[in-house]
């Protein structure tokens, strides 16, 4: 659990370095396929995703769904949740087009299991519109989200972490169709939620930093598209794996920009 709380304040190797003591010590006290290992397969699949160690979280989740499977059957909330984290991993990749189907199984286990209206639902949805937005599909992809904003809404109140999220999301429908005023002022109401929430200096802000930089470069913003990159390359350094798209982008962009100048 304090790995897990580490995880969530962006304390990245911290738990790490917890993970891998805690993952073998479980093994060696409950054997390889319980649950106890199943759960923190799982933690160590989300750990994987934010520092870009893609492949060893896949293995992770690939684990933890196995031993869920067996345990539970084919229709159960730990096999969504693993099912939903399949396919957040393949959105961090950009792999949008193998994590749908991953995302897809979730919500309708959820749906199965508690309704359409569910907050369970609404998460999982709101993960497979992501998705679905990657691919292209961007009237289904706006249609869960605002579903599911409405049930953030109502359960967590208007300035919670998921309202956050689903903004963003939101944002990066319209940028997709060159909404472009639209998509800015999503992403800012996006990075105002978060920056609350996590504070200043939270890794998670990354996302909707590098797409706002984005969005701020096509309209000729290239000072305000540097900072943003920049500011990006500060939060990840030393956070994540060299390798991490986020990053990567980052840097790319901005030693292109410098180059390029105004």
């Amino acid at each position: 659990m304090l790995a897990t709380a580490w995880r969530m304040q962006g304390k990245y190797r911290h738990a790490e370095l917890l993970l891998s003591l805690t993952l073998a010590a479980a093994e060696h006290a409950t054997g390889t396929s319980s649950l106890t290992v199943a759960w923190l397969c799982n933690e160590w699949g989300v750990l994987g995703k934010y520092t870009g160690d893609f492949d060893a979280a896949k293995r992770s989740y690939v684990r933890a769904l196995k031993i869920y499977e067996d345990a539970f059957g084919p229709d159960h909330d730990t096999v969504a949740m693993v099912c939903h984290n399949l396919g957040g991993l393949a959105h961090a990749r950009g792999a949008a087009q193998d994590g749908e189907p991953w995302a897809a199984r979730s919500v309708q286990i959820r749906t199965r299991l508690h309704g359409a209206d569910h907050v369970l639902t609404a998460l999982d949805a709101a993960a497979w519109a992501a998705l679905l937005e990657g691919c292209g599909r961007l009237e289904e992809a706006e249609h869960l989200l605002r579903q599911a904003l409405a049930v953030f809404k109502d359960s967590f109140g208007a300035a919670s972490y998921d309202v956050a999220v689903t903004l963003h999301n939101l944002a990066a429908v319209q940028h997709r169709r060159g909404e472009l005023q639209v998509a800015g002022s999503y992403y800012a109401d996006a990075l105002r939620l978060k920056e609350r929430l996590l504070g200043m200096s939270h890794p998670d802000l990354a996302p909707t930093l590098v797409n706002l930089a984005a969005l701020n470069e096509s309209q000729g913003d290239l000072g305000r598209s540097r900072a943003l990159h920049a500011r990006v390359i500060e939060l990840l350094h030393r956070r994540v794996h060299e390798s991490h798209p986020t990053l990567m982008a980052s840097r790319k962009a901005l030693s292109r920009l410098v180059v390029g100048g105004d």
